[in-house]
């Protein structure tokens, strides 16, 4: 039998802090939630591999270290609302929901968003909730947002998605264009205006619903 306790941990001493996961909060955050809930049963001896994982119909649970410095990227607080766009089955929406006072996610499957909506309920955190609808949308209705978080890459950043952001607000996302390496992006908004800055290289699966077109003019 597998010990998800010692897993949890040794994902994060050996993946997280070895690879500039320094914040404490979100150290502790990864520490407690119990990433093989997300999983396909069948995959859950496999949690807390450094990968990512198959969730089903093309959708994947990126891996810990990625998603661990995205969200480090957006410099969390406690007092912050986040919007989510494909949370898939809610991995990362569990984890917001520690470190921020109210997350909204975004999904666009069905069976995902459901299944994320009872990993919620099974834990206790009432601060987040789970929307079904186009990823490309993102949830204007809550606009606008501290950060927002996309849980995996797209080859571009939509308006309408940008446009959510508060003043003062982070956006983090992997880019990926085609032929191109993934890279981790940090949008800002500051004065009314938006700037971008490459961060980190990584290989995260896209997320569907993003086509490659002009987004941001610098």
């Amino acid at each position: 039998m597998t010990d998800y306790a010692t897993a949890r941990l040794n994902m994060v001493e050996s993946q997280l802090r070895t690879n500039k996961v320094v914040d404490e909060r979100l150290l502790e955050a990864f520490a407690a939630v119990p990433r093989e809930l997300f999983v396909p049963p069948s995959l859950a001896a496999a949690a807390y591999v450094d990968d990512d994982l198959p969730l089903g119909g093309g959708r994947w649970l990126i891996e810990p270290m990625v998603l661990a410095r995205l969200l480090q990227l957006a410099e969390l607080g406690a007092g912050d609302r986040v919007l989510e766009i494909g949370c898939g089955s809610g991995y990362g929406t569990v984890l917001l929901a520690r470190l921020v006072r109210s997350v909204i996610a975004v999904e666009c499957d069905a069976g995902l968003a459901a299944q994320a909506t009872a990993r919620l309920l099974e834990l206790g955190q009432r601060s987040a909730i789970i929307v079904e609808g186009r990823l490309e949308d993102g949830y204007a209705s809550r606009a606008p947002y501290s950060a927002i978080v996309f849980e995996g890459a797209v080859a571009q950043v939509p308006a309408a998605i940008s446009g959510q952001l508060a003043e003062g607000g982070r956006l983090v996302a992997v880019i990926k264009r085609d032929n191109e390496v993934g890279r981790a992006v940090l949008v800002t908004r500051l004065h009314g205006a938006l700037s971008q800055r490459t961060i980190f290289d990584a290989a995260v699966p896209l997320l569907p619903g993003f086509r490659e077109e002009p987004s941001f003019v610098f």
